[in-house]
Order: C-alpha cells, then structure tokens, then sequence
C-alpha cells in the first residue's frame, strides 16, 4: 500500500509538500483549518483566529522569477515583484496545474498529533482532526507540517515599562489593515523589520508624524537594484554566493557593509545596524521618506508615559498617539507534544532545520521554520522535495545519530523570532545535494558551456534544481535562458524608437 502522509496546511509549504508527496508516489492528505488554500497571501478582511493575517498592499520582497517552484515558472505577463493577490492567484494555478485539490481537506483543523503506539517499529502517527464539530482519528506513516510561523504574535510588553498607564491606542502587525486608523494622529513604530517599514511608510501619507524605533538598525535594499534590474536577481549568483562563503566572517561583512553603503550612508539615516546577524530590510521608499522628513528614526523605546515616549540616548520625550507593535511571531505547534520537537532557545532543534532530532524515525517533517536572505518558496519546495524522499526511504539517512552537519556555523544565527537564517544558495545547494538534483557546472561545461556560464554567472533561478535528478523536469534549461525575458515583457510596454529589443 501507498505511504500515507498528513500535511498540516495549505499554504505554500503545504502546496508543494502535497505536490512533492504525490511526484513520490505517497499519498498526502493536506489539512486546512481555513475554507480556502493560500495561508499567508490569502488576503481577508477580518483577522481569523491561528492563521496569518497581511495588508492589502502588502508586496513580494522577492521576484518572480527567483521565487518560483522550480517547475512552474509565473506566468510571462506578471509583474516582476508581486502583490498579494497575484502571488495568491500563482498558488492557485500551482494547485490546479498539479491537480492538488483532491487532496485538501477545507475547513478541517488538526487537533492532535501523537505517536503510535508501536512508533518505534512503525513510525506512525495519531491524527486527530476535526471538521465540523465532529473529530476524527486517522492513522498516517508520515507527517509534514506546512502551518508556519506567523500566527502568533509576540507582545513582549514586558519589556516596555510604562506602557500600562500610555493613555494611548496600541496594536500588533497583525491588527493592521488600512492607513486610516493613523489620520492626523502621531504614530511610532515599534522594530524594524519589513512590516515595521511598509506600515510607516503607509501611515506617513496620512498620519501627522511618524517614528520608526529599533534598537539594532538595519541595512536597507530597494526592490529596484542596480541598472533597475530585481535585487535578488543581481545579487543571488553563484559566483557571488562563493566568494562571500569563501571569505573570513568578518571581512565577507565589511565588503557587504561598503556595498550598501554606497547607496545612501547608513549613519547619516540612522540606519547602521550594529551587529552583523541579521537579514536586510527591503524598501523602496523609506530613504526618500526620511529626506523629506515624513520618518524619523530613533533608538529604542526606554519607557511609555501617559501620551508620550522616552527613547534611550535621548533626553526629550516624544508625545504618541498610537503604537503598532512589529515584534515579530512565535514559532509554535500547539496540535503536537512538546517532547516531538524540542525549543532550544527559543528555536525547534532540527536536523538541517526538517527533521526532529531526537525521533527514532524519521516520519515528522517541519517545513518552513527558516529565514533565507533569498526567497522562500523555492526553499520550502526543496525541503519538501526531500523529506518525501527521506519517508519514502530514498532520501540520505537522517538517524538521530547522525552527527548534526551543520553548515559553516558563521552563515547561521539565531534571530530573535526564533527562526534560523542561513545563506540561501549554500543551503539549497545542500539539501539538492542529498536527493541528487544540484547541478553541475563543470559537468554543464562540458556538455552544455551556455548553459552552465548562465547557471554560475547569472541568478540562481530555482529551475537549476529541475535539469537532473529526480524530480527532472524536461523545461528547465529553456526556462533557465529566459528568465530575463520575463523580468523584461511586463515593465518594457513602450519601445523607444531606435531602441534595440534586446536588454
């Protein structure tokens, strides 16, 4: 009998770990408390209990063509960064082109999951769901969890004295929707992070003044990079990704440092981060918000009075009307046990980030729980790829033995949302490496040299994890050679005359 596999979600990760199951021959039942596929790039008005919740505006920080299933490119004629709604219709097309929606379950919220009784030999698991208001109990032999990190909010008000008596209105990220709520009102930000950004940004428009506070700063990219083409596209090579892992810690962060800085410089912002572990912000119009004197940046918060804010370093209070708390997610699983997947600070102790490492099989995977500076989707599909592989017993041996291989220790830190983030490419390159499907450029050089200048030359397009292998798919290379003709069509809608047609 086929494999049967529960994947709890139908969010990206729960799309592709459902897809990835079937390409093995396991047969995936996905699991989705809401009444429709999408998590996170599901937009809906109101604010539903355990599921993410986005703004309208909200935009893809990654471009299209870096972000795909590696066997699924966007369609031509979508813009290169996407808003919510398309990227959600993209999630859509994936799911009706791989046939997936026979094997959802709307509407059904797992409750539980627990070992088999003989888990030891077996490796099965209890799963208890429930559907409306009756519950079920099934027998898998694996499980995938695909239910992400942005359902919990962290309010850590402890760590604001004062704020019980700030007269005041004060939200998390979550809450928001709609400018509207900062119509000539004096609004702070609480942390930096992208939402941090795209809130004040936001709210400038409308709001009588706006303060960012972060305690650490941070570095900031534009979507637009150099000569206008995406960020990541530029930027996530091969030959860049060597050179950067190549060199000492230190010196692969002043060459970055020196890099960004000769945008805009950082201190006179107020942006400088102050240590090294972090990922960049993406943003295209807080520099010129901060020229024209819409945001202003400051240190972090000291203490709330009734109607104003103390900043450390700074003598003067700052009289607030309203404070959006952006102090990230708690990562939890509250349908699993506590001893499957152990939190060691703050973070789930995973082998190569999947695979608890203390089970006796490897039957548990946890998808998603990592922070590239790179797209996610072409990550979480990777994972994906390999934990079907792993259930079905192809994949490499992931024993609670095995030694924990970690990547070189300096491209991972701890974040303070408890996610790991990690080198992008180093990463895929690893996991590919253990199903089969990194490709090979001295290889390629041989038998295909346009081919392989573009794979080490050019972006590292997810598509490159298609040309062989497993999971082989026949459109690769073609897709590999135009990936700038699709970044081209949608914005080159007016020819110049004279102008060559090529980019």
């Amino acid at each position: 009998t086929e494999m049967r596999v529960a994947v709890v979600g139908a969010g990206v990760s729960g799309l592709t770990a459902t897809k990835c199951c079937l390409d093995e021959g396991l047969e995936p039942t996905c699991f989705e408390q809401s009444q429709d596929i999408g998590g996170l790039w599901r937009y809906t008005e109101h604010i539903e209990a355990g599921r993410p919740s986005l703004y309208p505006s909200l935009i893809s920080n990654t471009s299209k063509e870096m972000s795909a299933f590696s066997d699924f490119p966007f369609p031509e004629h979508f813009p290169v960064f996407l808003p919510n709604a398309l990227l959600l219709d993209y999630l859509r097309r994936y799911a009706q082109h791989f046939s997936l929606r026979e094997h959802i379950r709307l509407g059904t919220t797992v409750v539980s999951i627990r070992k088999h009784p003989d888990f030891a030999t077996t490796g099965q698991w209890n799963v208890v769901t429930e559907a409306g208001g009756k519950q079920t109990s099934d027998v898998f032999d694996a499980v995938m969890v695909c239910s992400g990190s942005f359902s919990e909010p962290s309010l850590p008000l402890h760590c604001f004295p004062g704020i019980e008596r700030f007269r005041g209105q004060y939200f998390h990220s979550r809450q928001y929707k709609h400018p509207d709520v900062f119509q000539c009102k004096r609004v702070l930000v609480v942390g930096m992070g992208n939402s941090g950004v795209d809130i004040a940004v936001e709210a400038s428009r409308v709001a009588a003044k706006v303060t960012i506070s972060t305690s650490r700063g941070s570095w900031l990219l534009s979507r637009v990079f150099e000569r206008g083409y995406p960020w990541d596209m530029v930027s996530i090579t091969r030959l860049k990704t060597l050179i950067k892992t190549s060199l000492p810690g230190a010196l692969s962060w002043r060459l970055t440092n020196s890099k960004v800085n000769k945008r805009f410089n950082h201190t006179n912002y107020g942006l400088q981060p102050d240590n090294r572990y972090f990922l960049p912000l993406l943003n295209d119009d807080l520099p010129s918000y901060i020229l024209t004197g819409r945001i202003t940046i400051k240190p972090g918060v000291k203490e709330f009075k009734d109607n104003s804010v103390l900043f450390h370093n700074c003598p003067e209070e700052e009289p607030i009307d309203i404070v959006v708390f952006c102090t990230g997610y708690i990562v939890s699983f509250p349908f699993l046990e506590e001893s499957i997947i152990r939190m060691e600070n703050k973070h789930a102790s995973l082998y190569k980030h999947v695979f608890p490492t203390h089970l006796q099989k490897p039957t548990l995977a946890v998808l998603g729980l990592i922070k590239p500076l790179g797209p996610v989707m072409p990550v979480v599909e990777m994972q994906a790829r390999w934990a079907s592989r792993v259930f079905k017993g192809r994949g490499a041996n992931v024993s609670p033995l095995c030694p924990k291989m970690q990547l070189r220790l300096d491209t991972f830190y701890p974040s303070s949302q408890g996610v790991l983030k990690t080198e992008w490419l180093v990463y895929l390159d690893t996991l590919a490496s253990l199903i089969g499907a990194k490709p090979s450029v001295l290889e390629l050089l041989c038998k295909d040299p346009k081919l392989a200048l573009t794979i080490f030359f050019g972006p590292c397009s997810p598509y490159q994890y298609r040309l062989g292998g497993p999971g082989h798919w026949e459109g690769a290379r073609q897709a590999i050679l135009t990936q700038w003709d699709r970044v081209i069509r949608p914005t080159r809608t007016r020819v110049p005359a004279g102008s060559s047609s090529s980019f």
